[in-house]
């Protein structure tokens, strides 16, 4: 089984090494790692240009976000099975023979993902228990929140052929869409080992650059509603879960004054009371 790892890196020279470091010397040799430089300004390739590894590629392109880099990683790389890491997060040693042996055990399983630890400014944190990892059929828990890290990943390549791959137009959430459309399918493997470090705290993560996460979630909600496979629990689940974040827009958008914002999110929260209404009606006529 033979894996290629992807990791996309903007203005990261400071943490990319220990993140290509923590692949290169995993206990299972990746098959090739390509370092994604989405326009970076710190020129991260120069803090790599002594690794002499034949297996290490550094493929750069001008700045279009986080879902073009790792896209391009996936079209130059060569493996079936794929795995993600963000460059400001770093695997211990295991990681991927741990995963490796579970997809050979579990050969039905198409994506996986293990365990991690947080780290918030340096210090270790203890997440949420609704950020507990999930295994099985966990579409609708996703809905609310992303329930798997991109850090976190082995998947199959058919997978992206069949649901696509990262969405360019997603500036964040662009792994929470990904994930709810694969997951949408097909079950999610569990290595329950914390195998993955993830840092935060960074002023340069999507989650604190942008304000009010949930307008990307409303994009992918709205998305899956358009794929013919969703059945109805979990067309009606999708729906639910897009009233929700509707109406926490529509008042956060309120508390800020801004009135045309406000009127955008109550008309599509009055939309959807009307299809949820439509959907319960089609039952009884069919």
């Amino acid at each position: 089984m033979k894996v290629s790892v992807i990791i996309p890196v903007y203005n990261r020279a400071s943490m990319i090494r220990r993140a290509v470091t923590s692949v290169l010397k995993q206990t299972f040799d990746a098959a090739e790692v390509i370092v994604i430089d989405d326009g970076s300004e710190d020129d991260p390739s120069s803090t790599l240009s002594d690794i002499n590894d034949d297996r290490l590629k550094v493929i750069k392109q001008k700045n279009k976000g986080v879902s073009a880099a790792r896209n391009l990683g996936i079209e130059k790389s060569k493996s079936k099975w794929l795995a993600f890491l963000d460059s400001d997060d770093f695997w211990l040693p295991s990681k991927l023979e741990k995963q490796v042996l579970f997809h050979i055990s579990n050969p039905r399983i198409l994506i996986s993902q293990t365990d991690e630890i947080w780290k918030r400014n340096g210090s270790i944190v203890n997440p949420k228990k609704y950020h507990q990892k999930q295994q099985g059929e966990i579409f609708e828990i996703s809905l609310a929140r992303c329930m798997i890290s991109p850090s976190a990943v082995v998947l199959h390549r058919s997978l992206l052929k069949e649901v696509g791959q990262f969405d360019p137009n997603l500036e964040a959430c662009e792994d929470y869409d990904l994930w709810l459309r694969i997951c949408a399918n097909h079950p999610v493997g569990l290595v329950s080992e914390k195998l993955v470090v993830k840092t935060g705290g960074h002023e340069d993560q999507l989650s604190q650059k942008h304000w009010g996460m949930d307008r990307f979630r409303v994009y992918a909600l709205e998305k899956l509603l358009q794929q013919d496979s969703l059945d109805y629990g979990k067309q009606k689940a999708v729906v639910e879960t897009l009233m929700e974040k509707l109406e926490i827009l529509k008042n956060g958008a309120q508390k800020r004054g801004k009135k045309a914002d406000a009127k955008h999110y109550d008309n599509l929260f009055n939309k959807y009371i009307q299809k949820r209404l439509e959907d319960e009606i089609a039952i009884y006529e069919t």
